[in-house]
């Protein structure tokens, strides 16, 4: 698939949108935690996030592009449920991940999305891997496993990989893969798409899928305090709607590599908000700098022209 050209001119800059996201998406790992001091479940979590977007997109979407859909193909309809499947994936493993191992850890690890785009772009694309991408991936795995090994160590459990620590960087890492396969469904939906009809179809989507994991294994979906409901609110509002939503939003005008590059930003953000407000440092502090390191200048690299 050729690269997505700009057919349109933004009345607002794309860039500015992504900072904006940026900034919106870094508040998601704190309020989760928060969430799961409360001992509210990262599943439940994930669906109350999805599905209080859902409840504010589609109203929008039947009200404005009734039409869209309506007229929206078998195609269109099943790669946008996958694209909701691919993202209740990520937000089932990812926030999961925040149970196990640190913000910092976490957030860099699933923030390789990049790398993985980059290697299904040949298959699903149409695109090559370049000598940059490639040397990229190498960099950024080398910074994975430097991660890994280092709050394995931290933990002090050695023998095993660190146990807790080693599973959360995994989730993480699997929440980087299925973003990953969301966001390269996204680019080819939204040039034919308007943004409520496909982010209603996708957080709608999503949505079944963590609801359904709820209730098939027992948890509770109801019977919180106002401070959780009020943290699930804040969640779908801010790192969902503002933040997710924009970069769904400079997809239309921006190349899927170069959108999935700047959530590196989430990261930094996160793991400062972290150190402010929960008073949270890595786990490893000097294998997590050399790591993330590594990670962006994997990244850096890998999305250079030939």
């Amino acid at each position: 698939m050729s690269e997505m050209k700009q057919t349109e001119m933004p009345s607002v800059s794309p860039y500015l949108v992504i900072g904006v996201g940026i900034l919106a998406v870094s508040t998601s790992a704190i309020l989760i935690r928060w969430a799961q001091a409360e001992e509210v479940s990262s599943i439940v979590i994930s669906a109350w996030r999805t599905a209080v977007a859902t409840l504010i997109f589609l109203p929008l979407a039947w009200r404005n592009h009734d039409d869209e859909l309506r007229q929206m193909s078998g195609q269109q309809w099943g790669l946008a449920a996958l694209a909701g499947v691919f993202l209740g994936m990520h937000f089932a493993s990812w926030i999961t991940s925040l149970e196990y191992t640190s913000v910092t850890s976490s957030t860099v690890l699933v923030t390789t999305t990049p790398i993985w785009v980059g290697v299904a772009s040949p298959l699903f694309l149409g695109e090559r891997m370049t000598r940059p991408l490639r040397w990229g991936i190498v960099l950024s795995i080398i910074g994975s496993l430097i991660i890994t090994f280092g709050d394995a160590w931290a933990g002090g459990d050695t023998a095993d990989l660190g146990g807790d620590a080693l599973w959360g960087n995994f989730l993480a890492l699997l929440g980087a893969l299925t973003i990953a396969g969301y966001m390269i469904i996204g680019r080819r939906l939204r040039a034919r798409l308007s943004l409520l009809s496909y982010t209603s179809v996708v957080y709608g989507s999503a949505a079944v899928v963590l609801l359904l994991f709820a209730v098939i294994r027992g948890l509770p979906l109801f019977g919180y305090s106002p401070y959780v409901y009020l943290l699930l609110v804040l969640m779908a509002l801010i790192p969902q709607v503002l933040g997710h939503t924009s970069f769904n939003w400079a997809l239309r005008f921006l190349p899927a590599a170069f959108v999935s590059v700047t959530v590196l930003g989430e990261p930094i953000g996160a793991s400062i908000l972290a150190i402010l407000i929960l008073g949270e440092l890595p786990l490893s502090p000097v294998t997590a700098v050399i790591g993330a390191l590594l990670i962006f200048c994997g990244i850096l690299v890998a999305s250079r022209p030939e």
